[in-house]
């Protein structure tokens, strides 16, 4: 999302201590709330704007009905040589996953791999950011992600209504002397937050993203949210299904935090599971990985642009371009999350800073 007439841009030293203290007065101690804050402003810094700073509306809400506890933290449910089960008990995902990201890197560097499955968890946010911090440790991740339950919100295949969750999936590679490979996607079409932003904007969807509740295709974002409520298609029809799928067995059935089912025991919440497996490449080879990564690197960035004034792009190159763009420029909000904040941080009396302030909203 990009400056447009109904947005407007805020810069990140505005929004970190602004988005601080709203956390800090819904309940969270301060280190719990700079570690939600950071999450959420740099997804947004990063342009995953569906997982960025709007998402502090939908868990404030979370955390006053009780479906999201503040400073919680993960606890050990299994423990072993090169295997992790967590359990987050319902608490801010940025935590937890920070925490379990944590555990699974020690075990890799020890073991030379690692598993670790997250269950229960409050959102995760922005899931690539898991990655990243396993790329920091020299690490190579993968990740897969369910919502057991109260995220349903993918057709299936062939199917015309809700039955699975958007389902990401992360890997990340560390590359020597430059950026991590960072590859974060949903296994839907579109993220459910980006439904939220065009719906904030009054703006249409593209075609083939959603069905509307009687399982026809619509542009019309108000549709995806009436009752019966609308679904999202998979990304690449079969093949995005059957990875979908597959998260759910792996994230949620096999770390036990359920697959997304209406009858599970957190359908009601909103709850993330994950199943992470890290790689200390040192511990396969010595040299060779780093300068293998580097030549398929140089190999595929120089392929010929089919668009002359274009170039080939890398998972998460994409993201550091917008990342330091908008460090410069500041973060695109919709008038629509920026009124909403702005009703928080009355309703808990935190100071609106002024670049928020957009007279008569």
């Amino acid at each position: 999302m990009e400056p447009t007439k109904s947005t407007q841009t805020v810069s990140h030293e505005t929004l970190r201590p602004f988005i601080i203290d709203i956390f800090s007065a819904s309940g969270s101690l301060i280190t719990e709330a700079e570690i939600v804050a950071d999450h959420l402003v740099d997804a947004s810094l990063k342009g995953h704007d569906s997982h960025g700073v709007m998402r502090t509306v939908k868990y404030i809400e979370w955390v006053k009905s009780g479906q999201l506890i503040p400073n919680r933290h993960m606890e050990l449910i299994e423990d072993r040589a090169a295997m992790t089960v967590v359990d987050g008990h319902f608490g801010f995902g940025q935590v937890i996953g920070q925490e379990a990201m944590t555990c699974t890197a020690h075990k890799a560097k020890n073991a030379g791999f690692s598993v670790i499955g997250i269950r229960n968890s409050g959102h995760l946010g922005r899931i690539g950011a898991w990655a990243e911090q396993l790329a920091d440790e020299g690490l190579i991740s993968f990740h897969f992600v369910n919502t057991s339950g109260f995220g349903i919100l993918v057709a299936p295949h062939g199917g015309s209504d809700r039955r699975l969750s958007a389902n990401p999936i992360a890997a990340g590679v560390p590359v020597k002397n430059g950026n991590s490979i960072i590859l974060d996607i949903a296994t839907s079409i579109v993220a459910e937050g980006k439904i939220q932003i065009s719906r904030n904007k009054n703006e249409k969807l593209a075609e083939g993203l959603v069905i509307d509740g009687f399982g026809k295709p619509t542009t019309d974002p108000e549709k995806f949210y009436q009752s019966p409520p609308g679904a999202i298609f998979p990304f690449g029809a079969h093949k995005g299904s059957g990875l979908s799928f597959m998260c759910e067995i792996l994230a949620g059935s096999l770390t036990g935090g359920a697959s997304s089912h209406p009858k599970n025991k957190t359908a009601s919440r909103l709850v993330n599971n994950m199943l992470t497996i890290a790689f200390d490449p040192t511990a396969f080879t010595s040299n060779f990985f780093d300068d293998d990564v580097a030549r398929i690197i140089e190999w595929t960035k120089a392929s010929p642009p089919i668009v002359s004034d274009e170039k080939v792009m890398l998972p998460g190159e994409l993201e550091n371009i917008t990342f330091k763009n908008r460090q410069k420029s500041g973060i695109p909000l919709d008038k629509q999350t920026i009124k909403q904040l702005k009703e928080i941080a009355v309703y808990y009396s935190v100071h609106i800073p002024n670049e928020l302030d957009l007279g008569n909203d």
